[in-house]
């Protein structure tokens, strides 16, 4: 795997035909980035790797090339006329939806490898159309809204008290996903957390969310999924699908500045716009090269 850090002012770019180069019958090389995504400077927001493909590699293939990543999500696209396929891996399953690795992939299409004049790209995924458009230095995620709902099994609320070692006062599931939402009433409550990230992989939870209102912006969260191979994920679009309505039915206001309070943190824009939610941030290239992999039959 031959890799380069991004140095800001360098012209070196990996130009947008050179994507699936065969070096000989037993391998090949693929471009890839990795982007710190809802991040204000290097080294901070969510790094996503992005990997441009011609055809679709067989899964097991995306998925071997995910977990060498050892990122949270490694995103691969497809052109497909004017729209990009796109899916998500984590380093153990593939996921049906990824903002922060969508915002990193926006950012390779449209500010790396200029593929398209833009300002806006569309993406075909499992989550349906899904759409980004730059906007001065951000990068806006148009996303489907997962509103708040009850939780399903009010069983799994002890196991989840005693995991993430602080009550909640108040537990929420998330329309059309097995995602448990937990309220604090302060940002140290959120903050404090240390889960028992084996207790929680137990639990029959996609991932969970815990949020409170903010000092310095509307609200913040941090999101844990040890089950998919995220313990903590750095900064999550997916999570402020449901943050987004939640808060701003709660706050009474439809735009909206948040923060995710990981080790490395992340600034994300929100707008609440009824069945949509818009989602923005920055995206910062950190490294950019090539893979080599085996050859596949697909």
């Amino acid at each position: 795997m031959l890799l380069a850090p991004y140095y800001e002012g360098s012209k070196r770019e990996v130009p947008a035909k050179s994507v699936m180069l065969k070096l000989d019958t037993k391998s090949m090389e693929l471009p890839l980035y990795q982007i710190d995504a809802f991040a204000n400077a290097a080294f901070r927001g969510n790094p996503a790797a992005v990997c441009p493909l011609e055809r679709w590699l067989p899964d097991e293939t995306m998925q071997d090339i995910a977990a060498e990543n050892n990122l949270a999500e490694t995103a691969f696209y497809v052109r497909k006329g004017d729209r990009y396929g796109l899916r998500w891996f984590t380093p153990t399953v593939e996921v049906d939806l990824c903002g922060h690795a969508t915002l990193a992939t926006a950012s390779v299409i449209l500010e790396i490898r200029r593929e398209i004049a833009g300002p806006k790209v569309v993406f075909e995924s499992r989550s349906g159309e899904l759409a980004v458009e730059r906007d001065g230095e951000l990068y806006a995620l148009d996303f489907p809204a997962r509103p708040p709902a009850p939780l399903k099994t009010e069983r799994l609320v002890p196991g989840i008290e005693a995991a993430l070692g602080e009550t909640p006062s108040q537990m929420l599931g998330v329309q059309g996903a097995t995602d448990c939402v937990c309220v604090f009433e302060t940002q140290d409550q959120v903050q404090a957390l240390r889960p028992a990230m084996e207790r929680l992989a137990a639990i029959d939870c996609f991932a969970f969310v815990a949020t409170a209102p903010g000092v310095d912006c509307d609200f913040v969260s941090r999101f844990f999924a040890p089950a998919q191979g995220i313990p903590e994920d750095p900064v999550t679009g997916r999570a402020h699908t449901t943050l987004i309505p939640y808060w701003s039915r709660r706050l009474g206001k439809n735009q909206m500045f948040a923060r995710q309070i990981s080790r490395r943190g992340g600034e994300l824009w929100c707008e609440d716009r009824g069945s949509r939610v818009r989602i923005a941030g920055r995206a910062i290239r950190y490294l950019e090269g090539m893979i080599e992999v085996p050859v596949t039959d697909s």
